[in-house]
């Protein structure tokens, strides 16, 4: 399977995933979801606050002008996040990781600039927000593949 059939098909896989309901009604205990141990590396940990600070920041310009000042940082701050998804693919390459990660870390690292280019070009108002909003999901998958705990082999 090509890096781009498996990005596409985690895009989807993460989107659908939801808490299903404990059997016979009966309310689950609340633990604390197990985080994949490479969320933990420097590297990997970067990636997760960065994705998570500038998720924030896009959710928070929705239905506001973008300045040129804000949008030009946006634009460092998410060029430096796409290398670092790219470092992580490489990283992940070179320990001969056979998972799906190192691919969806190299699509997100293309899609990013994309997805940035899309808000730049998008006039005011809902056609904004909408690239925002798609802008928003990008890093909240970039977050949620690092930290997800590891799935048990098929």
């Amino acid at each position: 399977m090509t890096c781009n059939a498996i990005v596409a098909a985690s895009m989807i896989w993460l989107a659908s995933m939801g808490s299903e309901p404990a059997p016979g009604g009966q309310v689950a205990a609340a633990t604390a979801p197990a985080r994949s141990t490479l969320a933990s590396e420097p590297l990997f940990a970067g990636i997760v606050s960065r994705a998570e600070a500038l998720n924030s920041q896009v959710t928070a310009l929705k239905g506001k002008p973008l300045p040129a000042t804000t949008l030009s940082r946006m634009r460092s701050e998410i060029t430096l996040l796409a290398e670092m998804d790219m470092q992580g693919h490489r990283l992940l390459a070179e320990r001969g990781t056979d998972g799906d990660l190192k691919c969806i870390l190299r699509g997100i690292a293309e899609d990013l600039p994309l997805k940035l280019s899309a808000v730049e070009a998008s006039p005011e108002g809902a056609k904004r927000d909408a690239a925002l909003t798609d802008l928003g999901y990008l890093l909240r998958d970039n977050v949620e593949v690092i930290t997800a705990p590891p799935a048990p082999e098929v």
